[in-house]
């Protein structure tokens, strides 16, 4: 059976796709790579975690993804209490 569009399946940390909490949660260039393979067309890019210029279309990308990941703190009420889970580490890296 094909796996869906967007489908994280295969995606592991040992496989070097994501990073572990202790590094910042979110996907390594390698995840990217295999994610980018599996959905043709995916524009999937790595976290902006640098300096940036304000305006920039990275500051956007960040803006855009802190918007969301604050969506999914709301959803995830437990996940947004737990320093150490995958949402607030990523967040963490995203510098949101």
């Amino acid at each position: 059976m094909a796996s869906k569009k967007g489908d994280m399946k295969g995606h592991t940390i040992g496989g070097g796709h994501k990073r572990a909490t202790k590094s910042g949660a979110g996907m390594t260039a390698k995840g990217i790579a295999k994610y980018r393979r599996d959905n043709p067309g995916s524009k999937l890019k790595t976290a902006v975690t640098g300096k940036v210029k304000k305006g920039s279309k990275d500051a956007k990308r960040r803006k855009s993804y802190c918007a969301r990941s604050a969506g999914q703190m709301k959803k995830f009420p437990k996940a947004a209490k737990n320093p150490n889970s995958r949402l607030r580490q990523a967040r963490k890296r995203w510098r949101c």
